[in-house]
């Protein structure tokens, strides 16, 4: 288990726009080879937006575009014609396929915080394709088979155990409280990188939310 914290995120964003963004892979000028990827996972960016800020329109290609709201409203804006309004409990997917362009920005009077996770289809080119689940219940998976890769969504209340899935890579997100994960206490923004694992269980210390993915 190769545990990574909040600060040991690269950090991004335009502060000065309005835009903070810490990166837990390898991302834009943080090169690092050895931190590009881990399962299909490419990307798991923290971003917190100022009310107005965004991102401006922008492409994507080859990837699976999943949002996870924090707290704020993200309106999204794609070049396929969808706009929504994300909150928090929503799973957003966008399948950039052969190719999107997108506007990611917070219309709201309140600051918004949401994390961005990026992985590798299968295969590459394809249509793009949009989804939204509103306020997925907890400890209902969430399925990208484009990627071979499953999402559980965990809300924990203080000493709930729950069980990490087995698999050969699994990417474990705390989101807000602390848990302990085989041994590790884990707090907001940090994650686990769990190969081969097997029988793994993670106790919330203090209510908590987790992201757990699941990956061949």
């Amino acid at each position: 288990m190769d545990v990574r914290r909040a600060d040991e995120r690269y950090p991004g964003g335009d502060e000065a726009a309005g835009i903070v963004s810490r990166h837990a892979f390898s991302f834009g000028p943080h090169y690092d080879p050895g931190n590009l990827r881990f399962g299909a996972l490419l990307a798991c960016n923290e971003e917190r937006l100022a009310p107005g800020a965004g991102f401006d329109e922008h492409p994507h290609s080859h990837t699976e575009i999943v949002t996870w709201v924090v707290r704020g409203e993200l309106t999204h804006r794609d070049s396929a014609g969808h706009e929504t309004v994300v909150r928090a409990g929503d799973v957003q997917r966008l399948s950039a396929a052969g190719g999107v362009r997108h506007v990611e920005r917070n219309d709201a009077a309140v600051p918004l915080t949401f994390v961005q996770m990026w992985l590798a289809p299968h295969e590459p080119g394809g249509d793009p394709a949009y989804e939204i689940v509103r306020g997925i219940a907890d400890s209902t998976p969430y399925a990208v088979p484009e990627a071979g890769a499953m999402l559980h969504v965990r809300r924990l209340t203080a000493g709930e155990r729950t069980a990490v899935p087995d698999g050969a890579h699994v990417y474990v997100h705390v989101v807000r409280g602390e848990v302990d994960l085989d041994g590790e206490r884990l707090g907001p923004g940090d994650a686990a990188r769990v190969t081969d694992a097997e029988g793994m269980a993670a106790v919330a210390v203090t209510p908590a939310e987790v992201l757990m993915w699941e990956m061949a």
